[in-house]
């Protein structure tokens, strides 16, 4: 046994004190103290690190901490610390804090004004999305009944439950946004209203008579957000005492006529373009497009930037009924999931990551891929990878189809995986849709297993991975 002042005990002394193993990001040492990044700092035990007799003090700086141990003693501490490290075990509670610590520096990195921005638009149409997957699996059993001849009196009921949230859903957006921009949400829903009221026919901006519904959500969401500044500045400048009638009036009115004679003309625009961008893509790069967009999704979610495709997913849904990019994207969950199969399967002798994949299979085959993404193939480097490049293959294959004329969409956002069946629409039927969905993910499971079983794992990190460690409880 080492005597205890000696550099093994010390570095041993500090490990549990400062999180762990797997709560160490990296350590460096300079002529007196020893340079520690780490993933959380809370875990560390600062009063008991303090009193350790061979620590001379501590520094703190965010994530990184400064253990004062003096000259020579910290060039001796410093590689027994990082031996000890290099021989911890690798479990699932260790990759759980590997994930955890990247998803909160990627939040940190995150938090840029674009950033914060796109997740405000999406905190716009997360509310609605319970509404729209109700609404899609009610018109996709009213299609199933058209289409087998059944129950015909039933079937116009279906469609005009379907259809009654997306006929209005302009003015749910317009609500939402701004509820969540510092407006009064009322007033948001009433310019946005304008958008799809009947009257707007006779109406007529840059030459052109504008048609009900015209801009879609985008023309909501512009109008909402104006409407919002609108209201902001009449509270600043006009007086409490008549606040109550104007600012309201001022609001609508203003914003009413902009939104006439310039917001829905604009918007209906960039929808329009938005459509025919989707259509080309498809249609002259299908393969390419979709190995691209299925290989880049899983690393888009991390960046925050996928948040930017809600728009486009709920315009495409209510110009042509499905958005045809949701199912490509989803093939990034397939392959999740076939790398965390190959994990499994490689590491038959981890029983704790072993349980942490059984856990979080389930809810990876329903499109939840968060669990696998952060708890096992992300820390692990490697599987991360091999997971993107099921996700190009399967995504590849449906853009392919795609390409060849049968389109495969999704009438709803939110789900992905299995979950995603009960939503899918295109051009050939619901038999043919299903089909080529179910083989696209077949691709993105099979795909991902193959890179991650034959490319995953380097010898040594295998090894290193592969030695017997306990079951989780």
């Amino acid at each position: 046994m080492a005597p205890a002042d000696s550099p093994a005990a010390i570095a041993a002394a500090l490990l549990p004190l400062l999180g762990g193993a797997g709560n160490i990001a990296s350590a460096e040492n300079c002529m007196t103290r020893l340079r520690l990044e780490l993933h959380d700092p809370a875990l560390v035990r600062g009063e008991a690190l303090r009193a350790l007799s061979a620590v001379l003090g501590v520094v703190e700086d965010g994530r990184v901490r400064q253990v004062v141990l003096g000259p020579g003693a910290v060039a001796r501490v410093a590689p027994e610390l990082a031996r000890l490290c290099a021989a911890a075990p690798v479990t699932a509670e260790a990759l759980a804090q590997r994930g955890a610590a990247i998803r909160a520096e990627r939040a940190e990195r995150n938090a840029t004004p674009g950033k914060l921005f796109l997740r405000r638009i999406a905190a716009v149409f997360v509310p609605l999305i319970p509404a729209l997957i109700g609404c899609g699996i009610v018109a996709g059993l009213g299609g199933l009944l058209a289409n087998l001849h059944r129950l015909p009196g039933l079937s116009p009921a279906l469609t005009a439950v379907a259809s009654g949230f997306m006929s209005l859903i302009a003015v749910f957006v317009g609500y939402n946004t701004a509820k969540e921009f510092g407006g009064t949400p009322v007033l948001g829903g009433a310019v946005a209203a304008i958008t799809v009221y009947g009257g707007v026919g006779r109406v007529s901006a840059f030459g052109e008579r504008l048609e009900p519904g015209q801009g879609g959500v985008l023309g909501a969401l512009a109008a909402a957000l104006l409407a919002t500044r609108v209201e902001k500045w009449c509270r600043r400048r006009v007086p409490q005492a008549l606040d109550v009638l104007v600012t309201p009036t001022l609001t609508v009115l203003v914003t009413g006529l902009v939104t006439l004679y310039g917001l829905m003309y604009a918007a209906g625009k960039v929808a329009a373009g938005i459509g025919r961008w989707a259509d080309w893509l498809l249609a002259h790069g299908g393969a390419g497009a979709g190995f691209v967009l299925g290989g880049l999704f899983l690393p888009l979610v991390m960046l925050g930037l996928h948040q930017a495709l809600i728009p486009i997913h709920t315009t495409l849904i209510q110009q042509e009924g499905y958005s045809v990019l949701l199912p490509i994207l989803a093939m990034a969950g397939a392959g999740q999931v076939g790398a965390a199969l190959a994990v499994y399967v490689r590491l038959r002798r981890n029983l704790s990551v072993r349980g942490t994949i059984r856990s979080a299979l389930p809810a990876g085959l329903l499109g939840i891929g968060e669990p696998l993404i952060y708890g096992v193939s992300l820390p692990l480097g490697r599987p991360f990878v091999t997971a993107c490049v099921g996700g190009a293959f399967g995504g590849g294959f449906v853009g392919l189809l795609n390409q060849l004329g049968v389109k495969v969409g999704a009438t709803a956002i939110g789900p992905s995986g299995l979950a995603l069946f009960p939503l899918l629409k295109g051009n050939h039927g619901l038999g043919r849709t299903a089909a080529v969905y179910a083989l696209g993910l077949l691709v993105g499971y099979v795909t991902g297993f193959a890179a991650t079983y034959f490319f995953g794992f380097g010898r040594e990190s295998l090894r290193e991975l592969n030695a017997p460690r306990a079951a989780p409880r």
